[in-house]
């Protein structure tokens, strides 16, 4: 079942996508040879108005085929190119104008139904550098650090790609009764000691060690098992948690024992330190119900951050971020969809819907975006040389077009193929 909810959402999407290209053709006399759903070889087609309708094998994209889009003619009456510079640049724009429309139309029933998230302080730590600066629980945080914030969603944005630091000054605005303050402060440093192993929950196997750490130093390996601490024995991670927490650990070093391959083993570590900002509160986390005409405005504010965290996270993939391991492809969405799915079925069949559409939201925003970057052959691409040409008042070479858009098709191939495959390593 999930996988077929994950199909029938992003083929409605991009179902959607080449209806705007579809309808601004006929608009503007184009004439469509086919509008299809999917790609490969075609299951099933009819022909109305001299525009085939096809159902193809592959549901993970779909086209709209106009008569002499790649072609030089431009004589042919009803041909792409024979149509207006501006008209060509509606119907190529059109595709993902659809996809923000959908992305608005469905954040609208979300925000309707479920609420929004405001980016409303729920708690200030006593004694905090942020109490003594003047925040207070209510307050509600305007920007973070030069960040405009909208929402909740946006400040854990943010923070998940800016790590706090421990001599970091925060800067924020915040609103209070109606009125906007401007505040700077030090966080608060907590400070830990921590022997640098990762373990599954409810494990005591290590399943990852933190390089440069204690453990890693003492030739201690991912599979082994944890099996004591200073002469303390641990039948299960409980044992371990209650010990840690009965024992912090500190700088003093520690005798630990771990079995590998059925073997005991013992060494002497010494925790490292390890220094976190604590920013000194808390925001909330959930829904508030939205009324009248701040449904229009939530459901704009929540596409605002669907177009938002696209960018930032493209911008973060160019500068080295985050990594091509964290891309994902048709194969990825649905898995993604999915898993949502399955976590959503214990919280009810409303939720389960809402958690589908706020998918669907994210995928149609996201799709309009990335058809939007200039790059050859998406229709960021096509829109440069439609642009180039109303300028110049004289079309590109359409030669010279045409092998820009293939290369850029080819290495857009060759992406799809090194992201399906990390798809398919993370999943299996």
């Amino acid at each position: 079942m999930k996988i077929i909810i994950a199909i029938l959402i992003f083929s409605g999407i991009v179902l959607l996508h080449e209806l705007g290209h579809f309808l601004l053709a006929k608009k503007n006399g184009i004439v469509v040879t086919e509008f299809s759903l999917g790609m490969g070889p075609r299951l099933a087609s009819t022909i109305r108005n001299g525009t085939r309708y096809s159902v193809k094998l592959l549901p993970i994209g779909g086209s709209c085929a106009m008569l002499g889009e790649d072609t030089e003619e431009e004589k042919l009456p009803g041909s792409f190119n024979a149509a207006p510079v501006w008209g060509r640049i509606s119907v190529v724009a059109a595709g993902p104008v659809f996809n923000f429309i959908l992305a608005f139309v469905l954040s609208l029933l979300i925000v309707g139904v479920v609420g929004y998230n405001p980016a409303e302080i729920m708690q200030v730590k006593e004694g905090s550098a942020a109490q003594k600066a003047g925040l207070r629980p209510g307050d509600i945080i305007k920007e973070y650090q030069g960040y405009h914030i909208d929402l909740g969603k946006d400040l854990y944005l943010y923070s998940y790609l800016n790590n706090l630091e421990s001599d970091e000054t925060i800067h924020m605005v915040y609103e209070r009764d109606g009125r906007e303050y401007e505040i700077s402060f030090t966080p608060d440093v907590n400070v830990r000691y921590l022997l640098g192993l990762n373990r599954s929950a409810g494990s005591l196997e290590i399943s990852s060690l933190i390089k440069g750490m204690p453990l890693e130093d003492a030739g201690v390996e991912p599979g082994d098992v944890l099996t004591g601490i200073n002469g303390v024995k641990f039948a299960g991670s409980d044992d371990y948690d209650a010990y840690i927490q009965e024992h912090p650990l500190s700088d003093e070093p520690v005798d630990i024992t771990y079995m590998r391959n059925g073997l005991e083993y013992e060494a002497t570590v010494t925790p490292s330190q390890y220094r976190t900002a604590d920013s000194g509160f808390s925001y909330r986390g959930n829904c508030v119900k939205a009324k009248g005409f701040d449904v229009l405005k939530y459901g704009a504010l929540e596409v605002k951050y669907m177009l938002r965290s696209t960018l930032v996270s493209l911008r973060e993939l160019f500068t080295g971020g985050i990594g091509m391991d964290d891309l994902s492809g048709p194969v990825g969405v649905v898995d993604a969809i999915g898993t949502t799915y399955e976590k959503s079925k214990t919280e009810g069949t409303l939720m389960v819907w809402m958690n589908m559409l706020y998918m669907a939201v994210l995928l149609s925003a996201n799709l309009g975006v990335m058809n939007l970057l200039p790059f050859p052959a998406l229709d960021g691409g096509r829109l440069v040389f439609l642009f180039l040409e109303a300028i110049r008042r004289k079309p590109v070479n359409r030669q010279l077009e045409g092998m820009v858009h293939f290369a850029g098709l080819m290495f857009l191939m060759a992406l799809m193929v090194v992201v399906m495959y990390h798809d398919i390593l993370r999943i299996f």
